[in-house]
């Protein structure tokens, strides 16, 4: 029962609540959004639209969590979606406010507008599809909307440039990744079809036969899946778009879609890993996920050492918070919980980074990590707060990306003690170099001559935003609400 709903509703709106069309509004209304901003040339009406998108299709997303989930369809809320859509929700919601704060180029925006609601329905499809063929659907037309928005640039799409350089890597690669993640598919399809017939590729039916279907194409069907969809999500070593998309795109705000489609990539990872477990051939299903979580955490932290512009920084976080992520997959059971928590707290953490960048990079003209050196001296509050958000990234507690890997250690110490080493070794590196560009970006010395300049929106906004996504971090690391500890441990279950 809905706690403020009456013990016996009316009929018309018990029937709309339990209706199988419920859980696609958070899905039709971003769409609606995105074709109405296409038509509004105004970027200042248009952000205000979006923002109004954004603020109707959070009550849905709620809506979703608190209602029964016994109706069958094409979409199927579960507590493993639920986990991901919530705070997909939250962030899309805080991406249209700061895209008031934090305007595109002059004549973006209404692309941008568009494009970003565009993907944020395709995100939400993906994440609520019972059906892998109808979630590899939604991600294969994301791909080319997000890189529609990396290679706009002062209004247009640029005719030659390393904009639209980056965009055709995106387009290529993503484009790759989908043609193998329909392979996959397909091969799940081949395995389950001779005891599920037409529901061949719905999840709940691949659990419920996955133990009686023939184990060699499950297994093929996952690897071809971890392939494919390991380009979208950006496991290493498929994740070459990411950082020139990052940092060709024209906001770092472009680290909202990003994340969110690398995160419906690696929950449907997590599906497929899910039913070929329960049939394994010479190969355990995890054991690629553990291998490409170490190999994610050792690359995001070399880069994160090289890197000097603020969009490829982002990049190379959002990496290693990814690769953390596959590692408590691959390791499965109550990992699994840390990883959804890690996915959870890297999206309210990257984009609240790109936040204070975004709004650093207005001040100071320039996307250079040198030139945006001594934050906290020249803006106090926006380096002080940058400064606490990029020690979440770093792992530092009571925050939750430190209560994930926390959880993560300690289960990895129980179950496989001989991964507790490299794991380690791999957090060690990857919240050193976080903690080393902390220092530069914040602490260290401000560039000689250098003057600040005023950026379009509001420096207050930008403040409030990064507060209110810390504040959601503490919660969730320093006390876990009883609803989301169960709704996590539901989850966990669903995964296997």
């Amino acid at each position: 029962m809905i706690p403020w709903l009456a013990a016996a509703p009316p009929e018309w709106l018990a029937g709309l609540l339990s209706s199988p069309l419920l859980p696609w509004l958070p899905v039709l209304l971003p769409w609606l959004g995105a074709a109405v901003l296409a038509g509004i040339a105004s970027s200042r009406i248009g952000a205000r639209v979006n923002l109004a998108v954004a603020v109707l299709n959070l009550p849905l997303v709620l809506l979703l969590a608190v209602l029964p989930t016994e109706a069958a369809g094409l979409l199927r809320p579960d507590a493993l979606n639920l986990c991901l859509l919530l705070p997909a929700a939250l962030v899309g919601l805080s991406g249209a406010v700061a895209t008031i704060a934090l305007p595109p180029p002059e004549g973006a925006g209404r692309a941008w507008n568009a494009g970003y609601q565009a993907l944020l329905g395709l995100t939400y499809l993906a994440l609520l599809a019972d059906d892998f063929g109808l979630a590899w659907m939604a991600l294969t037309l994301a791909g080319p909307v997000l890189a529609l928005l990396v290679a706009l640039r002062r209004g247009t799409i640029e005719s030659s440039g390393t904009a639209l350089a980056a965009a055709w890597k995106a387009v290529t690669l993503l484009g790759a990744g989908s043609v193998l993640a329909l392979l996959g598919t397909l091969a799940l399809a081949m395995a389950a079809y001779p005891l599920a017939g037409e529901a061949a590729l719905s999840f709940e039916t691949l659990q419920r036969v996955g133990r009686e279907a023939e184990a060699g194409p499950l297994m093929l069907g996952f690897l071809l899946m971890l392939a494919g969809y390991g380009v979208l999500a950006g496991l290493v070593p498929l994740h070459l778009w990411l950082s020139e998309a990052q940092g060709e795109a024209p906001t770092p705000l472009i680290i909202i879609p990003c994340t969110l489609l690398g995160q419906a990539a690696l929950h449907l990872l997590l599906r497929a890993q899910a039913v070929a477990a329960l049939n394994p051939v010479w190969l355990p299903p995890g054991a690629l996920l553990l291998l490409a979580g170490l190999a994610g955490m050792a690359v995001a932290a070399l880069a994160l050492w090289r890197r000097r512009d603020a969009g490829r920084f982002l990049a190379a976080c959002a990496i290693g918070q990814t690769g953390l992520a596959a590692f408590a997959f691959g390791l499965g059971g109550p990992a699994i919980m840390a990883g959804l928590i890690q996915m959870a707290g890297a999206l309210l953490a990257l984009s609240a980074a790109a936040y204070g960048l975004g709004r650093a990079t207005g001040l100071r003209g320039s996307m250079s990590l040198t030139a945006l050196a001594g934050l906290a001296s020249s803006e106090p509050r926006l380096g002080w707060a940058l400064a606490a958000v990029l020690g979440a990234l770093a792992g530092l507690p009571p925050l939750a990306l430190f209560v994930s890997e926390f959880l993560l250690v300690q289960q990895a110490v129980a179950r496989l003690p001989w991964l507790a080493l490299p794991l380690g070794l791999g957090l060690v590196a990857l919240s050193g170099t976080t903690l080393a560009r902390l220092r530069w970006l914040c602490f260290g010395p401000a560039p000689a001559g250098g003057a600040a300049v005023e950026a379009e929106g509001s420096g207050q906004t930008v403040i409030l935003l990064m507060l209110l996504h810390l504040l959601a971090l503490l919660a969730l690391g320093f006390f876990l609400p009883g609803s989301v500890a169960a709704l996590l441990a539901d989850a966990a279950r669903v995964a296997g």
